[in-house]
């Protein structure tokens, strides 16, 4: 790929390369847009099989999180990490020191947090290198693993596109199909399974499936069924892309929402959807519970009741998505960008005032 083509087209400000072959490290930084605030993004480890693909997937990741925090009213920017590694083999206490302290050399631009690929217990090793790392344990003052509150954040918007597809916000009675069952997937059915919902779910990994099946009211089916799963809502919940020309054709539900990043693999699939009568909840809009959770630990006391309310409130921001779509005769997917921009646009006009130095 042609990097900085593709920087300057999605108005990106810094890319940073990291090695370390000591601590294994390979690791890319992407910055966007810090307008509203320094970049918060997680850290993603997952074993790509080329350094484009590692690099489109941090690029794409890092430009959704300033899009998710501008919707969510969050005074901080987006970015994204991406350590190029197996999660279940390749984790050790001197790969994430070392790239704790390729986050501190970026001066407090990018925070950090958790990932596709990484714990909380990575997080901490993070922190003994540098201070700007979120979701720490609550014993540490952090927020704890971010994966429950995204889970009812998801939740939220399920409930939001009910209300507007069937008139009410009850999922009783609905099935939902869920591709990925990792930990927001799992909160999400915790909620799902109280509101009398029924699942389908399925995993690439043995385990997850296991403890799906013992769950009540589940069903498990391959990682191809998934996608012709008779169901009211599909949920993709495990990685991006896999909404578009092949896949779409195949869905049998009114809604998609799900808590997976970039579900859309183009443009034009939200268009797709759209064609089907297919209602599509935002991913950036109806997951950004674990980062409306992570806001309230930077500069504050962590409270999980404010983390909740704040979250809670994904109802309302996807209604509007909804209504701007309506009025504006355009996919949810464009809507929701617009709501973002125009957030940002508004706080670029700010004049910058000079404030002294500050030590």
């Amino acid at each position: 790929m042609n990097v900085l083509e593709h920087m300057e087209r999605y108005g990106f400000e810094q890319l940073s390369v990291y090695t370390d072959p000591g601590a294994g490290l390979r690791a890319f930084i992407a910055i966007h847009d810090t307008t509203l605030g320094p970049a918060l993004g997680g850290c993603r480890v997952w074993a790509h099989r080329t350094e484009d693909e590692a690099l489109m997937d941090v690029l794409r990741l890092g430009r959704a999180m300033t899009y998710k925090s501008a919707a969510a009213g969050l005074p901080l920017g987006g970015g994204k990490a991406l350590i190029m590694a197996d999660p279940n083999t390749q984790k050790t206490e001197a790969l994430f020191r070392s790239f704790g302290r390729f986050v501190d050399s970026l001066g407090g631009r990018y925070i950090t947090t958790e990932d596709v690929g990484t714990t909380t217990p990575d997080l901490v090793w993070i922190s003994y290198e540098t201070r700007h790392v979120t979701g720490l344990p609550e014993a540490m003052g952090g927020s704890g693993d971010s994966s429950q509150i995204t889970g009812f954040g998801v939740f939220q918007g399920m409930r939001a596109c009910a209300q507007e597809v069937w008139n009410t916000d009850s999922l009783e009675g609905r099935t939902v199909a869920i591709q990925g069952f990792g930990k927001v997937a799992t909160f999400l059915s915790q909620h799902l399974l109280e509101a009398g919902a029924k699942l389908v779910v399925t995993d690439i990994y043995p385990e997850k499936l296991m403890a799906a099946r013992q769950l009540d009211g589940v069903k498990v089916v391959s990682p191809e069924e998934i996608y012709d799963v008779p169901c009211d809502i599909f949920s993709p919940c495990a990685l991006g892309g896999v909404l578009h020309k092949d896949t779409i054709p195949r869905l049998r539900g009114q809604i998609v929402c799900g808590g997976a990043n970039n579900q859309l693999l183009t443009e034009e699939d939200g268009e797709r959807l759209q064609r089907r009568s297919i209602l599509y909840a935002p991913d950036f809009i109806v997951n950004a519970g674990g980062v409306i959770s992570i806001s309230c630990e930077i500069g504050a006391k962590y409270s999980e009741a404010a983390a909740k309310q704040k979250t809670a409130a994904i109802f309302d921001t996807m209604q509007r998505v909804i209504a701007t779509a309506k009025r504006q005769e355009i996919t949810t997917a464009k809507a929701a960008d617009r709501l973002a921009e125009e957030r940002i646009a508004s706080v670029r006009k700010a004049k910058r005032v000079f404030l002294g130095h500050h030590s």
